[in-house]
């Protein structure tokens, strides 16, 4: 089924041609007022199939640069497909993207300044996630609110910022999705691991063997310290991709194979 919906997706994603609008029926858009980022920001919602014919709740994953989940339209280079992929495996499980902040992205998604690149403003981001966005999809949709049906997921800068808020809100995401991160931006994020008393919760590790010269190192050396942390091997997983490149394609390949593990469908 996966190697499937990858085959579906190199065939709507990556096909030349005029960019087009290519989200899901599932997929609405809302406004939200920011105030922790001084503004206003948008919001990309999935919906399961079923969630207009049922009661049901469903967990949530919270997920970064929204632009590039749904819609090639939208997308800076690709999308990731997670709409179609979530559609092609039944999901049971709504998305909220969050809308990257354009000029802003690089301070919203690091936890610390690099010396280069500035950046460090995730503390600010995660409140507008955490207080604001949750509260309004709990409050605005079936959801199940708890954390063990609670998880982040992003990629690269996204990457980062999902394994820091895990961290960050134990009590609030029992999983992350961490894709192609970047450790690499300043290094308190081991530090910060190391001083972690203990890791609750599951994290899916992911990247790609050509994506940088340092990627796959962060990767383990990242991934020794949280096997320290963690109470059961069955809470982590950590695979490498040959080949993989660091851009939307990889994301779209692996993203099946990482909701599977991850979430717990009821």
């Amino acid at each position: 089924m996966i190697r499937y919906i990858y085959l579906l997706l190199i065939l709507l994603v990556f096909l030349p041609g005029k960019a087009q609008n290519t989200a899901s029926k599932n997929v609405i858009t809302h406004t939200l007022e920011a105030p922790q980022l001084e503004g206003t920001r948008k919001l990309f919602i999935y919906l399961p199939f079923n969630y207009k014919t049922t009661d049901k709740k469903y967990p949530v994953i919270y997920m970064h640069d929204a632009q590039n989940l749904f819609d090639r339209q939208t997308a800076y280079s690709n999308e990731w497909c997670v709409d179609e992929t979530l559609d092609s495996l039944k999901a049971q499980t709504i998305i909220v993207g969050i809308a990257h902040g354009e000029s802003n992205r690089i301070k919203e998604l690091t936890p610390y300044p690099n010396t280069q690149y500035g950046g460090g403003g995730a503390d600010a981001y995660l409140d507008f996630l955490v207080n604001t966005v949750k509260p309004y999809i709990d409050s605005n949709y079936r959801t199940k609110t708890n954390k063990d049906d609670t998880y982040i997921f992003g990629s690269s800068l996204g990457g980062l910022v999902s394994y820091y808020a895990f961290l960050k809100y134990p009590d609030v995401f029992g999983g992350a999705g961490v894709f192609s991160p970047s450790f690499w931006f300043n290094n308190s994020i081991y530090t910060i691991t190391e001083n972690t008393p203990e890791i609750n919760g599951r994290i899916y590790f992911m990247a790609g063997e050509a994506e940088s010269k340092n990627m796959v190192a962060d990767l383990y050396k990242m991934e020794g310290l949280v096997r320290k942390k963690i109470n059961s091997t069955g809470q982590l997983k950590c695979k490498t991709v040959p080949g993989g490149e660091h851009n939307e394609l990889l994301w779209a390949q692996e993203f099946a194979e990482a909701y599977s593990w991850l979430v717990k469908e009821q």
